[in-house]
């Protein structure tokens, strides 16, 4: 069976027009914050990740022992706290760990330090949630095996029979997670990446238009309540978009804040080929000189880069 194939048949909905390559995943995320000390410390001592590059007002932090940059801070000069309100762009970032014994190591780590988080079992992944220090979603996450991730069949609009990885959101079985060392955490572990990034978005039939008709990611569940998942090379999702906070205002400047992420091809080629898809439908891409990127309409930017 291939990837993101059933018996033959194609998990999701291709892109018309444009497909994003299957290797095609996400990088680094940079964020805006209120106090980068703070953050880094948190970042660290939760996360276990390492400071690779420091400068004024800035860090990129990474695995131990690892050269990739997962995580950009920038320090806001002149921070607004937004005291838990709702904004449109980040939901939540979301770090994804090798094993679900690496999970089950997290989990046993983050009661140790106090760290109050949410959970759920997704069928095709288990995760638990949290924020950093401003109030930024965090998704901590392992994946089952891919032939265990669940398929649905749904009718679309015009009578047409399509398959989706179905999902949801059930309690975590904590007790069914595998049984690890009480001190088994040691720090993100080599392998861990950013696996997607979930945003909220103002209405999903636009939001469609840049990630799905533009970026060329294939929509891979979009029956799941006031939400759609799209992703390459028939992942579950490396882009989650909802409208569960719509009506919200875009964060401001001065608000701690997705500032970008990354989403990352296999060459130049390609980036020129998802550039001008975008074009044709609509995007100009921002900030030219500093490289190509694009902002969807509720402030969210993604930067197309090539291999690291």
């Amino acid at each position: 069976m291939k990837l993101g194939q059933v018996e033959g048949r194609q998990i999701g909905i291709a892109a018309k027009n444009f497909q994003a390559p299957a290797t095609a995943h996400v990088g680094r995320v940079r964020l805006a914050v209120s106090d980068l000390a703070r953050s880094v410390e948190f970042y660290g001592w939760v996360l276990g990740f390492a400071v690779m590059e420091r400068g004024d007002g800035w860090a990129r932090l990474g695995v131990v022992g690892e050269q990739l940059v997962l995580l950009e801070l920038e320090e806001l000069a002149t921070p607004r706290s937004t005291q838990g309100a709702p904004r449109m762009g980040l939901f939540h970032v979301a770090y994804l760990l090798p094993s679900r014994g690496d999970l089950s190591a997290f989990v046993r780590h983050a009661v140790r330090q106090g760290v109050r988080f949410g959970a759920g079992d997704h069928i095709y992944s288990e995760a638990i949630y949290f924020a950093d220090p401003d109030g930024l979603g965090i998704e901590v996450y392992a994946d089952r095996a891919r032939d265990e991730w669940p398929v649905a069949e749904r009718m679309m609009a015009d009578g047409t029979p399509a398959l989706e990885y179905a999902t949801a959101t059930l309690p975590l079985r904590f007790n069914e997670l595998p049984v690890v060392d009480e001190d088994a955490w040691k720090g993100a572990p080599t392998g861990t990446r950013v696996g997607h990034v979930h945003l909220s978005v103002g209405a999903l039939d636009k939001a469609a238009e840049f990630y799905h008709a533009g970026l060329g990611l294939n929509l891979m569940t979009w029956s799941f309540p006031g939400a759609l998942f799209v992703a390459a090379g028939g992942y579950h999702h490396h882009v989650g978009l909802n409208v569960w906070n719509a009506g919200a205002p875009q964060a401001a400047d001065d608000e701690p804040r997705l500032l970008e992420w990354s989403l990352v091809l296999p060459d130049e080629a390609t980036r020129e080929a998802m550039a001008a898809s975008m074009l044709r439908v609509g995007f100009e891409p921002t900030k030219k000189k500093q490289g190509m990127s694009f902002m969807d309409a509720y402030g969210s930017r993604v930067r197309l880069v090539t291999e690291e």
